[in-house]
């Protein structure tokens, strides 16, 4: 009896990593995980759902505009703030979506396999920035138009249109900034790779830490709070006038400005660290 002769496997002659490879291999992972789906069409109907509400109540009320929110709105009651007030949970949970496409593969191991696959290892992470950032964009960006048109239908005539002065900028500006929302959970994630620790960043960097820095001093508050990630997007996902806030311009630029500062330490990081 002669032993079986085992020849070894061949690869085809184009079977290299490449750019696309590695985002199509991120994009099967994206969609393979229920998690990340359920948490997305969580995004979706948080941020619709409370949009037509508020829109709603502002509708039912003689409230001028401008006015305090009810709990967990918007910070004031406008056409616009109205119709975009899910932002404030809709960034939660897909900042939740991003902390999981990272800390998530560190947390089951997942993530050796990745790297082993791809050893220059950057473009794992540039491919989950890619594959989150475009899945968002193209899911929210519908969902924030619709959700403001519909909000401004329920108004009637108290309501704004698209064509005035900075709507525009504002309605496409909160997309963007949910979308970045999540690559900044992205990021944390791939930092601190745990889950808990990566999500509790995320709440004190969009929440507790804008609410502590109005308990400093006012030129303390002035230097430091404009700056934060969820007050530098405010500002240009708003139409209204703040001496507290920063430009449009200069909000967007600020933002950008986290979002490269902390998806390059995490590449710096994955690169000198082991998996």
């Amino acid at each position: 009896m002669s032993a079986a002769t085992l020849t070894p496997a061949t690869l085809p002659a184009d079977a290299r990593v490449t750019w696309w490879r590695v985002v199509r291999a991120e994009w099967i992972k994206f969609r393979s995980l229920r998690s990340s789906l359920i948490m997305l069409a969580a995004v979706v109907l948080v941020f619709a759902g409370l949009g037509l509400g508020f829109s709603a109540f502002l509708a039912g009320t003689t409230v001028d505009p401008g006015a305090p929110a009810p709990p967990g709105g918007p910070s004031s009651l406008d056409p616009l703030g109205a119709s975009l007030g899910g932002v404030n949970l809709a960034q939660l949970l897909i900042g939740t979506v991003g902390v999981l496409l990272t800390a998530g593969e560190y947390s089951t191991g997942m993530i050796r396999s990745s790297l082993a696959a791809v050893p220059s290892r950057w473009p794992v992470l540039a491919g989950k920035v890619t594959v989150l950032a475009g899945v968002s964009l193209a899911l929210l960006v519908p969902t924030v138009l619709l959700t403001f048109l519909g909000g401004q239908a329920v108004l009637g005539d108290r309501g704004i249109s698209l064509a005035d002065d900075g709507v525009l900028r504002a309605v496409l500006g909160t997309a963007g900034y949910l979308a970045g929302v999540g690559v900044l959970g992205l990021a944390l994630g791939a930092l601190l790779r745990t889950t808990a620790g990566a999500l509790t960043s995320v709440v004190a960097l969009l929440l507790v830490l804008p609410g502590l820095s109005s308990l400093l001093p006012d030129s303390w508050s002035d230097a430091v709070s404009p700056y934060l990630p969820s007050n530098a997007g405010q500002a240009f996902t708003s139409i209204s006038a703040n001496p507290d806030l920063l430009s449009p311009g200069a909000g967007l630029a600020v933002f950008l400005g986290w979002l490269v500062v902390l998806i390059g330490a995490a590449a710096v990081l994955l690169r000198r660290r082991d998996a």
